[in-house]
């Protein structure tokens, strides 16, 4: 009778836990049968797979940057081009590699949605820019921003229509790696679209943004995929984005510089320690830095940077400055343009439907008869 083979001992049974940032290994002994686990020792044993996937010296693209918080937690900041397959492969490297508990993406819940959407369904929808779309915007920013913003769609169709790539691949991928991470958490870390489009509105005198809808209107530029990895180092849409707000500071400061400080924001807040659950009230607590992976367009980058280690107020930037008096003026006057426009099209289309119907001969032979039956005096 053959003596039965010697099992080796399970890897999780013999193996450390080692923490990020911990210097010391600490042994964890399990039960033997599963049913048994406590949910401490259900999420200790979670955590331990998950740590033991995290690489303490991690393989990174170099279109990452890493960022360290006082407490210790890292951030990776992924810089992104947001109509490239090469950052989407570059976001889904970065998480598996390094694990992460929470990931951050540049996008605000007025944009949430096309993380769910499937590419075939945003490519129609970044294509398309329709009346409902324009009422839409409209309803959430006001006139003015509702434009500009439906101006910005525009830019961000033609890039689409050019490439045949839906815009948002690599905030979709990280949605994805996300959840395959154990006790992963996916923040949405931009500020919410109508602030942004308000802010850049009100920055703009009446001629500015006269001038810059003119060069939004006519943008037809062709674009190819060799142009979005060339741009690599700088996120295309941004990059054209810049090289018409060139000579407008005020815009560029509220679209570009002041999200900067929002995204560093939220990553900060992203990165704090983390607790460690306890069997019981009698155990000491215990704390351990946090990974976080932020996905951003490449412009983004240098600015969070700059603002990693400075003290940040974004109350100041989400608060929208009332109308001014232009602003008033130039919305009056769009609104009684659009009022004269629409009754001289009422009346240009009845006077010539009456003109055609009049020329008619059925219509004829009845004034006629209307004629001769109408007494005279």
């Amino acid at each position: 009778m053959e003596e039965p083979e010697e099992q080796p001992p399970r890897e999780a049974d013999t193996e450390p836990v080692v923490t990020s940032g911990a210097s010391e290994a600490v042994p964890r002994v399990l039960p033997e049968d599963p049913q048994n686990l406590s949910d401490v020792d259900a999420f200790n044993l979670l955590l331990e797979m998950k740590l033991k996937r995290r690489r303490e010296r991690p393989d990174l693209p170099r279109t990452v940057t890493e960022l360290v918080a006082e407490d210790g937690s890292r951030v990776y900041v992924v810089g992104t081009a947001h109509f490239s397959d090469d950052s989407k492969r570059d976001v889904v490297k970065t998480i598996r590699e390094v694990q992460p508990d929470v990931v951050v993406v540049e996008l605000c819940q007025y944009r949430v949605s096309m993380l769910k959407m499937d590419e075939r369904t945003l490519l129609r929808e970044a294509k398309e820019i329709s009346l409902e779309k324009l009422q839409q915007a409209v309803r959430q920013n006001g006139v003015a921003s509702g434009l500009m913003q439906m101006l910005l769609l525009k830019v961000s169709a033609h890039i689409t229509e050019q490439l045949g790539v839906a815009p948002g691949g690599e905030f979709r991928e990280a949605f994805k790696e996300a959840s395959r991470v154990p006790f992963c958490k996916f923040h949405l870390g931009d500020r919410p679209i109508p602030v942004t489009f308000k802010r850049a509105i009100a920055a703009l005198s009446f001629w500015q943004k006269v001038k810059l809808a003119w060069g939004l209107c006519f943008l037809s530029d062709p674009i190819s995929k060799d142009d979005v990895e060339r741009c690599k180092q700088k996120d295309l849409l941004e990059q054209m984005m810049a090289e018409m707000v060139g000579e407008f500071p005020d815009l560029h400061r509220t679209i570009v510089s002041e999200r900067d400080v929002y995204l560093t924001y939220m990553l900060r807040q992203a990165a704090r320690r983390l607790e460690l659950p306890r069997a019981s009230d009698a155990e000491p607590r215990k704390c351990v830095p946090s990974v976080v992976v932020g996905v951003v367009g490449m412009g983004h980058v240098p600015g969070i940077e700059k603002n990693w280690t400075t003290d940040l107020n974004i109350q100041e930037i989400m608060t929208v400055p009332p109308p001014s008096a232009s602003g008033r003026v130039s919305r009056l006057a769009v609104k009684a343009a659009a009022l004269g426009l629409l009754g001289y099209g009422v009346y240009w289309t009845g006077r010539r439907a009456a003109s055609l119907l009049l020329a008619l001969p059925a219509a004829r032979h009845c004034l006629q008869r209307l004629s001769h039956a109408w007494p005279h005096k």
